[in-house]
Formats: structure tokens, sequence, C-alpha cells
């Protein structure tokens, strides 16, 4: 009864006051906002992040071919160096220690054709392999086979983003597209990927849902390099089979390239595993960063609480000397400011998470940053008001509680 007692008198006492009591919540309400939405843009970081990498695959060294001007490929080739080659990963696939498939891909920037439409993609030709490796899936239909691949078959698999350009609503599977003067058929459309927003290594940003691939066999017949200088192939990815053997593996691996292209540093290597645990230590960073910055809006918001309770106490002189003089004990008192300290707290709390979950999706529709808001993070931002208001609420009331009921009868 004593705690229904306290929560309806906190209760009208928010509504005696509206106006005070809004002003006072306003550092609870931005606060637990603010730690809502901060970790839903940490959180949509780190899946855009995970996303990311597991596509380049966390078990898998990437050697690409490093971007040089006409002048650096002709002073490169002069020192013996062919570039990125099918020998390279031969070897690599036979000589090296824990390595479980190996899957080299040619590259080619050129005009797709579909009817009277037509795109700028990136042609990749690749292996069997290359499915088995990376975080790759076909939408509709099938990917390139180990058939397709021995047969030179003129086909390809399209990405999402160049369905959306060239075929609409149309199901592209069986037609045929023109790319440079060679007409293949589509086998496949990938589901969406992505983005690199950001170089990594070697590998520049770019929009995977533009890239088309075919069978390496196929790009090696019927496509002509752009510049005769070229490598024969781009970049070979290499699965490892334990992935705590990553950079021994990237050691012996840059090794034999090295001498296999007489010491010429024609090419970068990347591991997606170290990068991402790299990220991922930046990113704790950041959050933590951006949750203290919070958490000083609620601790900021507490000492609103505190004053307000402070002043309300004083106002309040009288009818607390009242009720101690007809029975209530110093604990009657104290419950009854904390309950209404809490009930601040809690009250803002609850349109705190309202407020940040609105911001989080907010934005996500309006801006380019995707946020995701985990459920234990509107715990941790609604637990840490009540918090503020019980501790912050304590002193008011204990001040409350410890006045003299004479002395506080005769306050005016």
């Amino acid at each position: 009864m004593q705690f229904e007692e306290n929560i309806r008198v906190a209760l009208r006492a928010l509504i005696d006051h509206k106006f005070r009591s809004f002003l006072t919540m306003l550092g609870i309400i931005f606060g637990v906002a603010s730690v809502i939405a901060m970790l839903s843009i940490g959180e949509g970081a780190k899946r855009e992040a995970i996303a990311k990498y597991q596509d380049l695959g966390v078990n898998n060294i990437i050697v690409r071919e490093k971007s040089m001007t006409n002048e650096e490929l002709e002073e490169v080739r002069a020192r013996f160096s062919q570039g990125l080659s099918l020998n390279d990963a031969n070897v690599i696939a036979d000589v090296v220690p824990g390595v479980e498939k190996v899957a080299p891909q040619a590259e080619k920037t050129s005009e797709i054709k579909f009817a009277d439409l037509s795109a700028k993609s990136t042609i990749i030709g690749i292996t069997p392999e290359f499915i088995e490796i990376l975080n790759y899936e076909a939408g509709l239909g099938s990917f390139i086979t180990a058939d397709h691949y021995q047969r030179r078959l003129k086909v390809c698999v399209l990405g999402a983003g160049i369905v959306n350009t060239l075929f609409k609503n149309e199901n592209p599977v069986g037609k045929m597209v023109k790319i440079d003067d060679q007409w293949l058929e589509v086998v496949g459309v990938m589901k969406p990927k992505a983005l690199f927003t950001e170089t990594v290594g070697e590998l520049a940003s770019r929009d995977l849902n533009n890239d088309v691939y075919l069978p390496l066999s196929t790009f090696s017949k019927r496509f002509e390099p752009s510049n005769k200088l070229e490598s024969e192939i781009k970049q070979i990815t290499i699965k490892v089979k334990d992935s705590g053997q990553l950079v021994e593996t990237a050691g012996l691996v840059r090794s034999i390239l090295n001498r296999h292209h007489f010491n010429n540093e024609d090419f970068s290597i990347v591991i997606p595993y170290e990068l991402l645990k790299q990220e991922e230590k930046e990113r704790r960073i950041y959050n933590f960063l951006l949750g203290a910055i919070a958490a000083i809006s609620l601790i900021v918001g507490g000492i609103g609480i505190m004053n307000i309770m402070l002043a309300t106490v004083m106002e309040r002189t009288r009818e607390i000397g009242i009720r101690r003089a007809i029975g209530a004990r110093k604990s009657d008192i104290m419950s009854q400011f904390v309950t209404e300290a809490v009930a601040i707290s809690i009250t803002g709390g609850l349109i705190g998470v309202v407020l940040g979950v609105s911001l989080s999706l907010i934005i996500t529709l309006f801006t380019d940053v995707n946020t995701f808001i985990r459920l234990y993070s509107v715990f941790v931002a609604f637990g840490f008001s009540v918090l503020v208001g019980i501790s912050f609420g304590y002193l008011p009331a204990r001040n409350a509680a410890n006045l003299k009921p004479i002395e506080s009868i005769r306050y005016e």
C-alpha cells in the first residue's frame, strides 16, 4: 500500500508541474536517445564491415596486381617480370602448405549491351574454384561451373546492379548479351553484394553489383587485353585451411612471388581477416567514445533531477514536517522522494527510447549510414537512466528525511 501511495503521489507531482518536469527530463531524454542512436550506428557499421570482409573471405589471402602507369609497367617488364600469371597460381596451389583452394581471376572494363540499353561493367574471368572460396551466391540460375570452364562456353553471370540497369523487371536468364564484339548467354544473376566504399589494399572501392562473371578460359580466348603490357591475370585468391596460419602463409606466398617476379614488387597482398580485426578494434574505441559522450548527457540529466528535487524538498518542507508529526518514518519520506526521482527518470527514459529508435530509423532513411538497433542497447540506455534517477534522487530524499518535524512545520 505504501509503494502504491508513493507512485500516486509521484505521478501527481509530475502532472501538477508538467513543464518543470519536462525540462527536468530533457537531459535523460537526450542521453537515452543518444545512447541508442550511437550504439545503433556502431552496430550498423559492424554489420557492414562483416558483410564486406565475408565477401572477401575471412580465411583468404588476396594477391592483387598493383596499379601502375604505362611507364612503370614498361620498367617492370624490362626487369623480366610478366606480372601475375596462371603459373603463379598453380605454383602456390602445389607448393604452399595449408592452402585449400586457389582462384585466379582476370579483369577488364567493358561495355555490356542488351537490346538498346548498355552499361559500363567490370568483366571478370574466373575458374570454378571462385565460388568455393568467396561468399558469392547466384540469386537466379546458376554460377559458372566446371563444365562451362572446361568447354570454354560463352556464358556469363550478371551482377544485381547490371540486371536492374539492362533488364528492369525482365528475367535475364537465357537471354543473350553483347560484351565488346562477343555474344554471351546469361546463365545466372548474382545476389546483391555489399558495396566497397573504401580502398582495401589494391582492392579499389567499387560497386560489386556491376560485375559480370564468365569462365576464365573463355575470357582468355575471346577478349583481348586493353593494354599489351597487362599481366595475364589481375588477382589470385587463396583459401587457407587454418585462419591461424594466414600471416605465415602470406609471407611464404610473398617469397615465392618475389622469386617468380625477379624481386619486382608489382603485387600487393591483402589479408581480410587481419583488416577485419583491426577495424573491429578501431570501432570498439569509437563506440566507447560515443557511449562516454552519451553517458555524460545522462549524468547531466541526473544533476538536473537532483537540483529540481532539492527545490521540491524546499517547497514541501511544511508537508514533510506534518507527515513526520503524524507518524511518518524517515524511510517513508526517503522512499517518497526517491520514487518521484525514479518516476521522472523512467518517464524521460521511455520518451528517450522512442526518440532514439525514431532517430536511428530517420538516419537510415535519409542518409547513407546504415543503423541496426540491438535490444540490449535499449535495455542498457533505459537501465542507466533509472540508475541515474535513483543515484541523483538519493541526496534530496535524504535531506528531506533528515528535516526536523517542528522546524519544518514552522517553515514559511
